[in-house]
């Protein structure tokens, strides 16, 4: 994940040092290029200045294979704290309410 990061900053270095990329899994997606409703009314009520952008890095499918170009979804954020709490609320799975689990 280091390596991602790091050729995503060396790329487009304008989005800062404070960035997250998101699986395409991530609950906080409608689809690789948007947010959810939800997501982007957390972002606007705790980051408003968070940037959603897509990038191209190279990987390798696994150690050792040839690197080939993949579209990833990333978060900028001005503020780790922001970047921090949104990977809280949004990476882990939800926990469901104590209604829900009985």
């Amino acid at each position: 994940m280091i390596d991602i990061i790091k050729q995503i900053q060396n790329a487009n270095p304008g989005l800062g040092t404070t960035i997250i990329v998101l699986r395409s899994d991530s609950r906080a997606l409608a689809d690789s290029a948007t947010l959810t409703p939800e997501a982007q009314a957390w972002l606007d009520a705790n980051a408003p200045d968070a940037r959603l952008s897509q990038e191209t890095v190279l990987l390798a499918p696994y150690p050792g294979g040839a690197p080939a170009e993949r579209e990833v979804t990333v978060l900028a954020f001005s503020d780790a704290r922001h970047l921090a709490a949104f990977a809280t609320a949004w990476t882990a799975d939800p926990i469901p309410d104590e209604d829900e689990a009985a």
